[in-house]
């Protein structure tokens, strides 16, 4: 064997042994993931919405875009006994987000027969079908829809504009979801046979109230209902999760049950909103003109975690509201911006690094803070772990505290329940809070011990609130007042010389002690 030989097989055997190499690593997730895997952020136009609108615009928007738009039919598991609740009774969902899904046809098995020896039904598991929309986003199969669609399925299907045969239909499965935004990300297990057709992207932020919209969807199990629209109102507070809202575009656009997770698109065929929930009430469960729609941008962004199957996000551990508008003398404020702090559970990011109920938030990671809205949008979109300064107005004095981040776990948050101590039986003595509406008690030993309060602190329960009062819908009974403008009261005398203290139409600072830990209450007094 000559030279050039022994160098061409030597070679051959080299590349044949990277070949193997990088056929083993994938097969053992040696080698980092290919970026060809995941789903990119698509482009969106920015461009501004200009031109005439004419007798062919909608038309032309509709043909443009409805081959995009899919049909979702959905099964899930429930038990016998449970349907009546799910249903409110009456064949369609009745809480607000399954109020907005179709449940086309009765196809959902009557319960029959009765317990052996029992007398009564016995629980069963049942298949229940609804219906919901979608829109492709990805040549490759990936879907868009909104995650109360899909959250409890055990078999998706998804039905194709164009398709000969109504009943053609691709099996499709999970790959991401959230609850926070109400949106998930499917993905075809069949592919026809056709090329996809996939969707542009809009700029949501560009959208203003009285442009006009288009909603396209699977409304009764309608297929590919077009239905035109105005934009009624952007940013909208909507809540998708318990104690948390997302906002939302507003429309007035038909939207119907089943219309869930169908685009909403502006003049140019682009969407600008993933159609999410309608508003109804008990006379009325179809369209009454006030649809809600999540802003693309939102979701649009949160593409690369929901291919990853997990979005992750920031939590400090706090309770803000708003900072009212008569005590920004009282806070040492010059102008109604920033975020107060009404709870600081213990255990949390913010209780380690020494944030307190009271104080105020007026910048986040060197950014100041508009609102207690603003500060929550911060806070969400922080990458887990990381350490942030936060400054905080306390006592009217800035102090700067470096708080790591958590993750918000949403699943944990909803089940952390608080269970509202029992009242004793008011002691004889008590204290009135003339301008607040209040009946004040001295904290007993016992009290102390249902209300679980820390060893040694003092302070006055509130036995009574006049409905009428100040401090209706603010403070309850069973509140322990632990001071009022900073100063530490150790007894209902104490609280109601110091609430005495406050101008009529001022702010009382009152911080209290409720459901295991303190809560930070501003109350304007009478």
């Amino acid at each position: 064997m000559n030279r050039k030989t022994t160098l061409f097989y030597g070679i051959l055997i080299a590349t044949a042994s990277l070949f193997v190499g990088m056929v083993l690593a994938s097969r053992l997730d040696l080698s980092p993931a290919s970026s060809a895997q995941t789903v990119a952020v698509p482009p969106m136009n920015s461009a501004p919405l200009t031109g005439p609108i004419d007798a062919s615009t909608f038309r032309n928007i509709a043909k443009a875009a409805t081959p995009m738009v899919v049909n979702i039919r959905t099964e899930m598991k429930t038990k016998a006994q449970d349907l009546t609740d799910f249903f409110g009774g009456g064949g369609a969902p009745d809480d607000l987000f399954h109020r907005f899904f179709g449940n086309p046809g009765d196809d959902t098995p009557q319960q029959g027969g009765r317990g052996r020896g029992q007398g009564q039904s016995r629980p069963r598991e049942q298949t229940t079908r609804a219906a919901g929309t979608g829109f492709i986003i990805s040549k490759d199969g990936f879907i868009l829809t909104n995650n109360h669609v899909v959250e409890d399925a055990t078999k998706i299907e998804v039905a194709l504009f164009g398709d000969d045969d109504e009943d053609v239909s691709y099996t499709a499965k999970v790959v991401g979801r959230d609850q926070l935004t109400d949106s998930a990300l499917i993905q075809l297990v069949d592919k026809p046979s056709h090329p996809l057709v996939e969707v542009k992207f809009g700029d949501s932020s560009q959208i203003a109230a009285g442009d006009w919209v288009m909603a396209i969807g699977n409304p009764f199990g309608l297929s590919h209902t077009v239905s035109v629209g105005v934009v009624s109102a952007t940013g909208r507070p909507f809540t998708t999760a318990p104690n948390r809202n997302n906002d939302m575009i507003q429309t007035d656009a038909a939207i119907n049950p089943g219309n869930s997770g169908g685009p909403l698109l502006n003049i140019r065929g682009e969407v600008i909103g993933m159609n999410t929930a309608i508003y109804t009430n008990a006379r009325n469960e179809g369209n009454i003109g006030i649809g809600f729609a999540v802003p693309s941008n939102t979701v649009r962004e949160l593409l690369p975690q929901l291919r990853a199957g997990k979005v992750t996000r920031g939590r400090i551990g706090v309770s803000v509201v708003p900072i009212p508008r008569e005590a920004l003398e009282e806070f040492g404020l010059k102008e109604r911006k920033g975020a107060l702090v009404s709870t600081v559970p213990a255990g949390g990011a913010a209780a380690k690094a020494g944030i307190k109920a009271g104080d105020i938030i007026i910048e986040y990671n060197g950014r100041p803070v508009a609102n207690s809205d603003a500060l929550v949008k911060m806070v969400v979109s922080t990458k887990p772990g990381s350490t942030v300064p936060i400054k905080v107005l306390r006592e009217k004095q800035e102090k700067t505290l470096n708080v790591t981040v958590d993750e918000l776990d949403l699943e944990a948050e909803q089940n952390t329940t608080r269970r509202t101590p029992q009242q004793d039986q008011p002691p004889a003595e008590t204290q009135g809070a003339s301008g607040f509406g209040l009946t004040l008690e001295n904290v007993t030993p016992q009290i102390a011990r249902r209300l679980r309060l820390p060893s040694g602190q003092t302070g006055a329960v509130i036995t009574d609130v006049d409905q009428d009062g100040a401090s209706a819908g603010f403070l309850r009974a069973g509140d322990v007042i632990l001071s009022v403008n900073g100063k530490t009261v150790s007894n209902n005398a104490d609280a109601a010389r110091e609430l005495g203290k406050v101008a009529s139409g001022r702010i009382a600072r009152i911080l209290v002690w409720r459901d295991g830990g303190e809560t930070f209450v501003p109350v304007k007094k009478d």
